[in-house]
């Protein structure tokens, strides 16, 4: 058993694709319309869907923005550079909520993020075996 794919209900899928795609690193490994339920499925990430856990952006065409609920925390993506991870959000008009610093009581270094619909978005720094 694996984990597959982690769904998220995305307002505009447009803007939602360029954050993924563009600010995040990640590829379009697939779209698909649904024209009879009024729905779109785009499947985001690193790696091919049979190697790794990848992102599902289904937008709801009649639906512009959803409550995001106190349930869902956040995604983590792995970075070489949490500090250098955060430049480049900015740099392609992100938004950092969390700077890049040690996480409160221990030391890996994180830094939290944005996409367009609010999701939340963790880097934590790569640990090296030197560190």
């Amino acid at each position: 058993m694996r984990i597959l794919h982690t769904m998220l209900r995305v307002g505009n899928l447009k803007k939602s694709l360029a954050f993924y795609t563009q600010v995040l690193g990640m590829k379009l490994l697939r779209s698909k319309d649904y024209p009879d339920g009024k729905f779109t499925l785009a499947f985001v990430g690193y790696q091919d869907e049979a190697n790794g856990t990848v992102l599902e952006l289904t937008h709801n065409w009649d639906t512009p923005s959803y409550n995001l609920g106190e349930g869902f925390g956040h995604i983590a993506i792995e970075v070489e550079d949490a500090y250098q991870a955060c430049e480049n959000t900015r740099k392609m008009g992100g938004k950092v909520t969390r700077e890049a610093g040690p996480m409160k009581h221990g030391t890996t270094v994180i830094a939290f993020i944005e996409d367009p619909d609010g999701y939340k978005i963790e880097f934590i720094q790569k640990k090296h075996p030197d560190q």
